[in-house]
């Protein structure tokens, strides 16, 4: 894939609790630079982001309920009408996971949809991507029991009204994003995006979430997968 193509579906990421402003500065010069998708930031920081990429082309990118997804549906509405209202384009929501583990399309699609209404309300055209930790839900079960969690996702987030499905947060001990937990979410999708995060260090890793059927990628290492470099671990 040329190089231009694949910084365009790169959200550069950077969401540790550490993080202060300037190093959050850096990214959004970083992501100007390389034409990243967007630059994906705690929601602290969506003011500023949004402020320095104005007119850039370059997206706000924020997290809402991250990253353990254990809020209520209320409060991630919440938390998601104010990072739109601050400037946010994009919004990766941490779905409820013991909903996903036990393949509860309706109970997931409850929380997605009241979630989805409120940050559409706020802002008729942000995009919603819903976290799943697909690691955990295709650990130590077997394949027909992690293809039916995957299913009932796709299908919880597609009727939500959501636009992608994304593989992690990058927290999650299970791991980060696999290539076949994004070829399950392709088989599966149906009409929306996969967005594969966590991990992903090198362009070969990057080419092979893309190949698998990714749409977008989430990481910490863009600029070192653009430059043929080496990204090192960390979210």
């Amino acid at each position: 894939m040329p190089m231009n193509d694949l910084a365009s579906r790169i959200d550069h990421t950077l969401l540790k609790a550490e993080a202060t402003e300037a190093d959050v500065a850096k990214i959004v010069d970083e992501a100007i630079q390389h034409h990243f998708a967007s630059v994906c930031i705690n929601p602290v920081f969506v003011r500023q982001v949004a402020a320095a990429l104005d007119g850039s082309g370059v997206k706000t990118c924020t997290v809402i309920g991250f990253p353990l997804g254990a809020n209520t549906a209320r409060i991630k509405a919440t938390e998601a009408t104010e990072a739109i209202e601050r400037g946010a384009d994009e919004i990766d929501i941490v779905a409820h996971l013991p909903y996903l583990l036990a393949a509860d399309a309706n109970a997931a699609y409850s929380e997605l949809q009241q979630i989805a209404t409120a940050a559409r309300v706020a802002r008729s055209d942000v995009i919603i991507k819903v976290i799943v930790e697909s690691a955990a839900l295709m650990a130590n079960v077997d394949d027909a029991t992690a293809d039916a969690r995957i299913t009932a996702a796709c299908a919880a987030i597609r009727d939500a009204g959501c636009d992608f499905i994304k593989t992690s947060t990058g927290f999650h001990p299970a791991g980060g994003a696999t290539t076949l937990a994004v070829q399950t979410m392709a088989m599966h999708a149906d009409g929306i995006k996969i967005k594969a995060s966590g991990g992903i260090r090198t362009r070969e890793d990057a080419q092979n979430m893309i190949d698998a059927g990714a749409d977008r990628l989430g990481c910490s290492a863009g600029v070192a997968i653009v430059t043929g470099g080496a990204g090192t671990a960390g979210y």
